[in-house]
């Protein structure tokens, strides 16, 4: 169901294929250099966040904010900056944190629109790898590859027995946990990329993918870019994955069905 008249998808799709090219150059022009780091569990964990962290979050607000001054905007970083507009903006500056800290290059930019709480538009762009994830509307996803733009689509028709499977449990689980659900760990052959991997799907590159303890500015931006590429998102225990928590992501509901009933014995977590 559309819920964004043809001419607000145009509108709001093209800011968000403007601001991926800004986020680039402001990198390269500003950030491309010596960080400093902080970690926000103070001792009791590691959760890094970065000066750059910091600022691409105030360039990306301050964007928003010029273009569209009511809206909300709830930031990873700056917490939520609250109106009375049904538009909300969900930010996660550098999504993969430790990834930007040790130079591994599938860190990103994620940005969704929200409209009445739901992610209609939903932007991941990887400056490192100068290219960007973004869907135009809730069938129309596209990756933009050093300039080129190509529609993208989940593997719809991969049997079972013919997925690759990415995931990660973050600490989540404990090893006896994991015990509980051999298959899923016999099936998890490929490694997990951040966002990347969730892009990765959305080009038919991999099947499935899951993560534990996603926050909403973690997966609110992947959901339209998803779903408009064709794929099955939900928690571990099949609720909407808007509510964040434990991710599934799957190119078809087969699947889907499937990966649910193997992950239901540590669901909860």
């Amino acid at each position: 169901m559309n819920l964004l008249s043809t001419k607000q998808y145009k509108l709001y799709s093209n800011f968000l294929n403007i601001l991926a090219k800004d986020l680039n150059k402001f990198y390269y022009l500003k950030l491309n250099k010596t960080f400093k780091i902080s970690n926000k569990l103070k001792g009791k964990g590691y959760d890094p966040v970065t000066t750059s962290d910091k600022a691409f979050e105030k360039f990306i607000i301050l964007k928003i904010k010029k273009k569209f001054p009511n809206h909300q905007v709830i930031g990873e970083e700056f917490g939520h900056k609250k109106s009375a507009s049904d538009y909300t903006w969900v930010i996660d500056p550098i999504d993969g944190t430790r990834s930007f800290v040790i130079g591994n290059p599938t860190w990103s930019n994620l940005i969704s629109l929200n409209f009445k709480d739901k992610p209609v538009l939903g932007l991941a762009n990887f400056p490192i790898l100068n290219k960007y994830y973004l869907n135009f509307n809730n069938k129309g996803a596209f990756v933009f590859n050093n300039g080129k733009r190509k529609k993208i689509s989940v593997s719809k028709d991969i049997p079972f027995n013919k997925i690759k499977v990415s995931g990660a449990f973050h600490g989540a689980l404990t090893f006896r946990q994991q015990m509980k659900i051999p298959k899923v760990l016999k099936l998890m052959q490929f490694p997990t990329a951040d966002a990347l991997s969730y892009a990765h799907l959305c080009e038919g590159k991999i099947d499935v993918v899951f993560q534990a303890t996603n926050k909403i500015w973690d997966i609110h931006p992947l959901i339209p870019i998803i779903e408009a590429a064709g794929g099955i998102v939900t928690t571990w225990n099949n609720k909407d994955a808007v509510n964040a928590g434990s991710i599934l992501v799957s190119a078809n509901q087969s699947i889907h069905n499937k990966m649910l009933k193997l992950l239901k014995p540590v669901s909860k977590y």
